[in-house]
């Protein structure tokens, strides 16, 4: 089958969606089938089968900045791109996101299968939501990675959605050497926004032993204010954007990995990441979260902002070896339900049963003859869900 992968956001930007769209890829490929990823991309694509798309802009977006590519350009890179292509099906990954994705639903040169991401609140959902309506109904089969992501496109689009769980490539993580480390390690990767906590995180340092060392991976823009705060801390070690490499040698070498987010977390990626590399979990307890890290079985989960609480659960981890070989063992057990090969093999089931033959209907589809067939742009398979989407 031949299949285009479309992402919104710059594919050489870290970012959850990004690794979704990469990992998915890697795998439809290791099972024999032609993935091509076509992406906005600041510099070099990561491999020979992405089509770059142009450079992109760093917009605000649910108290986030997403890297995406709205220029006229990068459109019409797309467009040139999927007649060259001719490709079966076309997997939109954030569909009303401006850029790629929408243009791709607008044209809809293939059958299109669209997987949801986001979750909180979204103000172009709201304003733009006639519309964004009917591009929806432009699609095929909607997959949504979590209830949040479900309950936000229901909200403002309707329709009816397939549950999906993010995967991992979970050989990435268990096959790599450990970064040296001296003594205890806490771990914090995530951009340095208020979204995501970190400042709850050095709140708690006061309460944390004084041997421990403290990697924060990334930045964003309170990098420059929270040094400031925290001059002078040994503990600290601040270590900019990592490559994926050394992103994976450092889960498997943290004694825990901490996730302090305060909202907006759709789905937890990057706790399956951690749990897979050996890491063990100290996370908000958020309904994200909870769709990966069982609380006190794969992770302790604490009240988001709750500076305290956080310090107290790290405390445990790093006192009771007992407590986080355990939470260590139970995560990686619950990573290996989340890989990647397997979530492959259900996005294919979708690709084939929106690539049927089907009778007459609204919508045009130009072969790769020149010649028009009608299909229809509007079905959706029922909302069932199978033990997948809880990663039973």
């Amino acid at each position: 089958m031949r299949i285009g992968i479309v992402c919104p956001y710059s594919i050489t930007v870290p970012g959850g969606v990004q690794e979704q769209v990469l990992g998915l890829a890697r795998s439809l490929r290791a099972s024999g089938h032609s993935a091509r990823v076509l992406a906005p991309s600041d510099g070099p694509p990561p491999d020979g089968w992405v089509t770059p798309l142009g450079n992109s802009v760093p917009t605000a977006a649910n108290g986030s900045v997403a890297p995406i590519a709205p220029d006229p350009s990068a459109q019409l890179r797309l467009i040139r791109a999927v007649r060259d292509e001719d490709f079966d099906v076309l997997h939109v990954h954030e569909p009303m996101v401006p850029g790629p994705s929408m243009t791709t639903c607008l044209i809809k040169p293939a059958p299109i299968v669209a997987t949801f991401h986001a979750a909180g609140n979204h103000a172009s959902y709201r304003y733009l939501n006639p519309a964004l309506r009917w591009l929806a109904d432009r699609i095929d089969v909607r997959v949504a990675v979590s209830a949040e992501a479900e309950s936000l496109a229901v909200t403002h689009l309707g329709g009816n959605y397939e549950r999906l769980f993010n995967g991992i490539e979970v050989h990435r993580f268990t096959s790599v050497d450990p970064w040296p480390t001296v003594g205890p390690t806490v771990f914090f990767l995530g951009r340095h926004e208020e979204r995501k906590g970190l400042e709850v995180l050095l709140a708690a340092l006061p309460s944390l032993p004084t041997d421990i060392r403290v990697w924060i991976g990334s930045d964003g823009p309170d990098t420059e204010r929270l040094k400031v705060t925290h001059a002078g801390d040994p503990r600290l070690e601040w270590l900019g954007r990592l490559t994926d490499e050394e992103k994976r040698r450092r889960l498997a070498a943290a004694d825990i990995f901490c996730a302090p987010s305060l909202h907006g977390e759709s789905f937890g990626v990057v706790l399956l990441e951690a749990m897979a590399a050996g890491a063990a979990i100290v996370a908000s307890n958020l309904s994200g979260y909870r769709l990966v890290a069982r609380p006190d079985k794969d992770a302790l989960l604490v009240d988001p902002g709750d500076v305290s609480a956080l310090a107290t659960a790290l405390n445990r981890v790093l006192s009771d070896e007992h407590l986080r070989d355990r939470l260590v063992a139970s995560g990686r057990t619950r990573a290996d339900s989340f890989s990647m090969s397997t979530l492959a093999d259900r996005y294919v089931d979708l690709y084939r049963t929106v690539t049927l033959p089907r009778p007459p209907s609204r919508g045009w589809k130009v072969g790769r003859t020149g010649r028009s067939t009608r299909w229809s742009p509007t079905w959706v398979p029922g909302s069932g869900r199978s033990d997948l989407a809880s990663g039973r």
